[in-house]
């Protein structure tokens, strides 16, 4: 399901271009995943390498050797994605996002059937003014204070699906920043199949792509 183009070029004896296309015209088809939170949910942020693949860059490239300081950014070829486990549902999502914001928090956890959605995530700064929101209950553990779990209180569930994301991307070397979008929601089409059974889950592949 997650075989690299040049694999397939190599197995089904065709051109990388005509492979790519075929494999981009699957993954566009792909509708985003309609987030409806049941409630508690996790939510966390990773970031990916992602810069401006196979086209020609307006600046010189950053040395491999340099690393930037501080969290990534979509405009610094490493943009956020996020991770939402939904504990109710047992659903999981996994968003890009042009920015990690509060504005970007919100959208994400705006349609919940809880009066007030418990939320649980890290220290991260985004996430602070939910606390001041009626509609949500914040509840979260300090990674930089060497907490990473109080009870119930945790993101383990989104670093693991986080770790699954990453290895997702991997045999691609790289993806387009532009093009990250279709190659998660592959990857969320993956990952809803994997938990339902034989036919149901062939038709919930068919209803995705067609």
């Amino acid at each position: 399901f997650n075989t690299s183009i040049r694999q397939i070029e190599a197995e089904l004896d065709l051109s990388y271009r005509t492979v790519r296309r075929r494999v981009e015209r699957f993954a566009s088809a792909l509708d985003a995943p309609s987030i409806t939170l049941s409630g508690p949910v996790e939510i966390d942020e990773l970031y990916v390498s992602a810069g401006l693949k196979g086209r020609e860059r307006d600046q010189e490239s950053r040395s491999r050797g340099l690393s930037t300081r501080g969290r990534g950014s979509y405009d610094g070829d490493k943009p956020p994605v996020f991770t939402l486990v939904d504990r109710g549902s047992d659903d999981r999502y996994v968003v890009p996002a042009k920015s990690a914001d509060e504005s970007t928090v919100r959208l994400l956890l705006a349609d919940h059937d809880e009066e007030s959605l418990t939320v649980y995530t890290d220290g991260f700064r985004a996430y602070e003014p939910l606390e001041e929101d009626d509609t949500f209950t914040r509840k979260y553990v300090v990674h930089g204070d060497g907490e990473y779990a109080d009870g119930d209180i945790h993101v383990n569930t989104c670093e693991s699906h986080a770790s699954l994301t990453r290895r997702w991307l991997s045999p691609h070397r790289g993806v387009s920043k532009d093009k990250l979008t279709p190659y998660l929601r592959a990857f969320q089409l993956r990952c809803e199949l994997y938990r339902k059974p034989g036919d149901e889950a062939l038709k919930h592949a068919l209803d995705a792509a067609l």
